[in-house]
């Protein structure tokens, strides 16, 4: 089978455990305002992929990936559900641990073919790590252009699941980084039981050039990039409020 894949990193460091091969498929739903590929959103773009040239990429550095293995990412890979089935179903043959970075934007719940599909492909997954943009429904709406009630709904169906989650969330100035909802975020991840890592990352706008490059308005081009120092205590702020949850949590039982 074939995917529609915009690009393929031989050797991340930042998606996931160890060394990895990290597969960018094309197309997402989503319009985060902060996006750095904003290349990757037509379904339509990229070049077709079969799984068993990543396969291939995979094993030609096997060496390196020692305690590492293959993220896909985008876009949103979880709009070719499919091509990752297959894909996950040889990285097995081949002892390949397997992540995949999403937003969660493609979780419904009511959707009993696409769960089914889900299903058997987190049978196959070892680690998801899930982009929380905004905890807030209307901020995330605006942020982001679609809303976040199947995303949160995601997150607990990972934990029902059992399946190893890291949650990321990027830290944007005037947007994301108010502690009140940081606060919230944390009380929301409380009460997920299968977090292994939470990545607070700082925005910056190495996009931009991109941006320009394709034509398109960068509505934040006028914000800064955020702070690293300053990303330590919102990172803070978040734990507090995983901590709050989890000691409610604890009193209940």
């Amino acid at each position: 089978m074939s995917g529609r894949i915009h690009s393929i990193e031989s050797f991340g460091t930042v998606d996931g455990p160890g060394v990895r091969l990290v597969v960018f498929l094309q197309g997402c739903p989503m319009r985060c305002a902060y996006c750095h590929n904003p290349d990757t959103w037509d379904l339509k773009g990229g070049k077709k992929v079969e799984v068993s040239r990543i396969i291939k990429d995979y094993e030609r550095n096997k060496s390196f990936y020692r305690g590492g293995g293959i993220t896909v990412t985008g876009g949103e890979p979880l709009l070719q559900v499919d091509f990752l089935i297959e894909l996950f179903q040889e990285c097995k043959k081949h002892e390949i641990h397997t992540c995949i970075d999403t937003s969660g934007i493609t979780y419904k719940s009511d959707n009993t073919e696409y769960i089914k599909k889900l299903d058997e492909l987190l049978e196959l997954t070892d680690l998801v790590m899930l982009d929380i943009k905004h905890i807030d429904p209307e901020k995330h709406l605006h942020l982001t252009g679609q809303p976040n009630d199947g995303i949160l709904a995601f997150a607990h169906y990972l934990d029902q699941k059992n399946i190893p989650i890291w949650i990321r969330h990027v830290v944007v100035p005037g947007l994301t980084d108010d502690d009140e909802y940081l606060f919230k975020l944390g009380y929301f991840i409380g009460d997920l039981k299968n977090v292994k890592a939470l990545d607070v990352l700082p925005y910056h706008s190495m996009g931009k050039a991109k941006y320009e490059m394709l034509g398109l308005d960068y509505s934040l081009k006028f914000v800064p990039d955020m702070d690293k120092k300053a990303v330590v205590d919102k990172k803070k702020v978040i734990l507090e409020g995983i901590k709050k949850r989890r000691i409610e949590l604890r009193d209940q039982t």
